[in-house]
């Protein structure tokens, strides 16, 4: 795309398999074997692996926190930067015992027990849920790459990333966490000037980042 080339980056986007036919892990073991194919052929694709970094918005960029998590454990080092987009990181605001705190547009918490239930599938949840599915149920964020975070404060997930974003920083991870007033859940993919601003800001991020690491 257009920003890839001013960045002058490589963008790999994984196909990963889709819940509720392949629920967890079959999505994470996608995108981590998709990681481990590139690390392997980085000379080949032309690809600093000094560089790497991981992004998605909303089931993706929770897929993209729980690929950092485990790239920590297996492969230290290997990630430089995430960019998370409005993510779905906690399995317990799609609990069935949640209540619906508000009404919210194009996502609202009917949608996300679903989501979280085909996503978990028939994982056996009596010892709570693995970090690898659910982000924000990781007891240690720390030695995690630096992080750009992007929510609307009328998004379902506001309270879970604005938390997420705090236990970075006091995990000692850098942060740069922007909260768009008045955006709902998906709201960049509106033609209107808030998304337009809103996807400069995390341009300029990434441009920071990539600089930074010359």
């Amino acid at each position: 795309c257009r920003k890839a080339d001013e960045l002058g980056c490589l963008v790999v986007a994984v196909d990963y398999r889709l819940a509720p036919e392949h629920p967890y892990p079959a999505a994470l073991d996608d995108c981590d074997a998709a990681l481990g194919w590139i690390l392997e052929n980085a000379s080949e694709l032309g690809v600093d692996t000094n560089t790497l970094v991981l992004g998605g918005a909303s089931a993706g960029g929770g897929l993209a926190a729980a690929l950092a998590l485990r790239a920590r454990d297996r492969r230290p080092g290997a990630i430089s930067f995430q960019c998370l987009i409005y993510p779905m990181l906690d399995y317990r605001t799609g609990a069935a015992e949640a209540e619906d705190s508000g009404d919210y547009w194009l996502w609202g918490a009917d949608h996300n027990r679903f989501a979280w239930n085909a996503y978990l599938g028939p994982n056996d949840l009596t010892h709570g849920v693995s970090p690898f599915a659910s982000p924000a149920a990781a007891r240690r964020l720390d030695d995690l790459p630096p992080t750009y975070l992007c929510i609307g404060d009328q998004d379902l997930f506001y309270e879970e990333d604005i938390d997420y974003a705090r236990r970075l920083r006091d995990s000692g991870v850098a942060v740069e966490l922007e909260v768009v007033p008045g955006a709902p859940h998906g709201f960049d993919k509106l033609p209107a000037p808030l998304s337009e601003q809103s996807l400069q800001r995390r341009f300029k991020a990434l441009s920071r980042h990539f600089s930074a690491q010359a």
